[in-house]
């Protein structure tokens, strides 16, 4: 096991060059992939702004939510809106993660794409309440993505930060802590994550609209395989939502999570994080409407030693919405523009139905 690891980052590190480290390198292709990327589709929002608004009703964030995977099962936030609802949403979303780095004590071997299917359930209480629950499914695997990525950062002349060493849509999942496996992941093997339960009640209604958000997670995910982390989490949020007339509504977060220990093959403490989020939907026609967003969330590990673990997650999410009667759905691509602290991509479709 550390031997496969261990050689997976030997052929990492054969691409030093020139005296310059591989790390260097590999930021500096994946931050200009990363701008490129984000101008294309900065590009495409300014070209449909151009074109004549229409006013709809606003209907929040994309439900998108951090796929790292040494990160979904320490309670990742969603992007909320403080508008309290009677939903049911089915999410899919499937993300590629590539990291290969050791330091002292930890060495991280991750070459896999990650699905997961999440059912959200919302019922109002009131007019001022809201009870939720989510239920999870998670299956990592070698994926299909690797050949389309390499032609994606051929195309943008940036770099696959070591990628192409391995062969393409390989497994690999190992996490040693002092040369023992934290975790033992399964290969093509779906798993219930930990199941999500959360109260949310406005605090104000005039004008803006501020709810306070109080959740927690129970360990019903496989800790030694990755699919939770075997004890209970909590996190607290205030969310704000504002209107910009009919057309723009402005979502804000910033809140709080605090993991229990993460009880694997071996036990890791966590310490707890800080979050914040930000999102605009712009409701340029009457079904359809055009979302961006970000969050920003704290590492709940003890220091490793890896940038990519240690830093902060950012995910930049581009996408749209499609309503008729009491349904919608919405489709969006993320990206990891700081290269640290989440997948390289997520791809995400989602569909709502309020009763």
């Amino acid at each position: 096991m550390q031997g496969q690891l261990l050689c997976a980052m030997e052929q990492d590190r054969e691409e030093m060059k020139h005296g310059h480290s591989r790390s260097r390198v590999r930021a500096y292709d994946c931050r200009r992939r990363r701008i490129l990327t984000g101008g294309v589709l900065l590009a495409g929002v300014f070209i449909l702004a151009m074109l004549t608004p229409s006013a709809a009703t606003a209907e929040g964030p994309l439900k998108v939510r951090n796929q790292f995977p040494l990160l979904i099962p320490v309670h990742p936030p969603y992007l909320e809106s403080a508008e309290v609802r009677d939903e049911i949403v089915a999410s899919l979303s499937h993300s590629s993660t590539y990291l290969t780095e050791a330091s002292k004590q930890w060495a991280v071997g991750i070459d896999i794409e990650l699905t997961e299917l999440n059912i959200r359930l919302k019922k109002r209480i009131g007019d001022r309440n809201e009870i939720g629950l989510d239920v999870p499914v998670i299956r990592p695997s070698g994926g299909f993505f690797d050949v389309p990525l390499a032609d994606w950062h051929n195309l943008l002349g940036a770099g696959d930060y070591g990628r192409h060493n391995r062969p393409p849509n390989s497994f690999l999942y190992q996490v040693l802590f002092n040369g023992n496996p934290v975790i033992i992941p399964k290969n093509d093997r779906s798993g219930l994550g930990d199941l999500r339960a959360a109260w949310k009640v406005k605090l104000h209604d005039a004008g803006p609209v501020v709810s306070l958000l109080v959740d927690a997670e129970a360990p019903t995910g496989d800790a030694r395989t990755g699919y939770g982390n075997g004890s209970y989490d909590f996190g607290a949020a205030l969310l704000l939502d504002a209107a910009f007339g009919r057309t723009y509504r402005v979502y804000a977060n910033a809140g709080v999570v605090s993991p229990g220990d993460w009880k694997g093959y071996q036990t890791i403490p966590l310490r707890a994080f800080g979050y914040g989020g930000l999102g605009i939907e712009a409701a340029w026609w009457e079904r359809f409407h055009v979302i961006v967003q970000t969050v920003v969330a704290g590492s709940p590990f003890p220091s490793t030693g890896i940038r990519e673990i240690d830093w902060p997650g950012v995910l930049l999410t581009f996408g749209g919405r499609y309503s008729w009667q009491k349904n919608s759905v919405e489709f969006s691509l993320t990206e990891d523009p700081d290269t640290a602290g989440a997948p390289d991509f997520i791809a995400n479709v989602s569909w709502s139905y309020g009763f």
